[in-house]
């Protein structure tokens, strides 16, 4: 990895005001509390106590002290000379050129208990926490270099060079890739680390390697297409592919190396030193298992819903042709139950006009039915 990651704008804004404050920025570390009013009631003159206050105020701020002391937003000057109860004036250019700003720097050192980066048990605590998100994460170096300031402002430690911050992390990050690439590669014998590398290696008369045979997935919902998702998950799954149980390789770590080695091609691949190439192929296998499980059960998926969404819809067309018979069958009942609670019908009718109306919507003849056959037809 490169040592120089930061951008021009990041290293001209790294210790510096980048614009004015907002307000609560200038609530939270330029408000001067009692302690703070009776340090610097010791100092004499105006331009001593509006130095001594903008300094504490930018370290608290920035995590440093400036080179020019009052080279500041204007609001910042205001804001403490309100507090302190005197004018801006032109103190500041007297305070800037005095040594007395040295001396209140080491003051507001000892007093308010900043430390260097070199101190042993803040670069101890530092490292074990930016080892923690490198581990854990997949951040840029540049994102890890804003966190490292923000965490150095917070815990009162003064920031260091800017190359030196950025080549700390850099070193960190090495440590932690390396740890990783160790921790994928342990376990692997040499007859998986053989078949892994013949992945990238071309067959004669072939225009792909088999690596990117098995990144294709399968693009068609058919038996072919199922037959060819389940050869590919037979072949990852031949490489045997175990992570050692006792690692706890963060899953992110692992899925940012698989993705590489999903995209890249496989020369590029090929050109990796061999820790990073190696912890590569077996983070793809890896994963890749798990996705090539998903494809072929996605096309199964398919060809059952296929299969099956053709017998609905023949449930379906029987359904409707039988909708006018059931229509049919309930209008008769209908006609029954009406004459069943008909108060004008004799109960010595009733079964014969029953069995008359049935036979008549049902189509049955009924010139030979007489009403004793009705009555043994409807017998309780």
């Amino acid at each position: 990895m490169p040592v120089s990651f930061l951008s021009n704008e990041q290293r001209e804004n790294y210790g510096r005001y980048t614009g004015v404050p907002s307000l609560d920025d200038l609530a939270r570390y330029f408000h001067l509390d009692d302690a703070d009013h009776a340090v610097i009631a010791k100092k004499r003159g105006d331009h001593n106590r509006l130095g001594f206050a903008v300094q504490l105020s930018t370290v608290r701020y920035l995590g440093t002290f400036l080179d020019d002391p009052m080279a500041v937003p204007a609001v910042v000057l205001h804001t403490l000379a309100k507090q302190l109860c005197m004018n801006v004036g032109e103190g500041g250019l007297t305070y800037s050129a005095g040594e007395q700003r040295w001396l209140h720097a080491t003051e507001i050192r000892v007093a308010y208990g900043y430390v260097e980066i070199t101190e042993q048990r803040a670069a101890f605590r530092l490292t074990r926490w930016l080892y923690a998100l490198c581990w854990t994460g997949t951040d840029r170096p540049s994102v890890l270099f804003e966190r490292a300031t923000t965490w150095l402002v917070m815990h009162k430690v003064l920031l260091p060079g800017c190359t030196t911050l950025e080549r700390y992390i850099a070193r960190l990050r090495s440590r932690v890739e390396e740890r990783l690439w160790r921790s994928l590669a342990d376990g692997i014998g040499k007859e998986q680390q053989t078949k892994l590398e013949d992945l990238l290696a071309v067959p004669a008369g072939s225009r792909g390697s088999q690596l990117d045979r098995l990144r294709t997935g399968p693009v068609t919902v058919s038996g072919p297409s199922l037959i060819e998702a389940l050869l590919r998950l037979r072949s990852v799954r031949e490489l045997r592919i175990k992570l050692p149980p006792a690692t706890h390789i963060p899953a992110v770590r692992i899925a940012a190396l698989a993705r590489f080695a999903g995209a890249a091609k496989a020369s590029a691949v090929l050109r990796l030193p061999n820790p990073r190439r190696l912890a590569t192929l077996v983070a793809f296998v890896y994963c890749l298992e798990a996705t090539a499980l998903d494809d072929a059960l996605e096309v199964l998926e398919g060809l059952l819903r296929d299969l099956f969404g053709d017998a609905v819809k023949a449930d379906k067309k029987s359904r409707l042709r039988t909708l006018k018979d059931l229509d049919q069958a309930a209008a008769t009942l209908a006609i029954a139950c009406r004459m069943l609670i008909d108060p004008e019908l004799r109960d010595a009718e009733v079964r014969w006009r029953l069995f008359e109306v049935i036979h008549h919507r049902c189509g049955f003849p009924v010139q030979n039915l007489t009403k004793s056959r009705a009555s043994s037809y409807f017998r309780y």
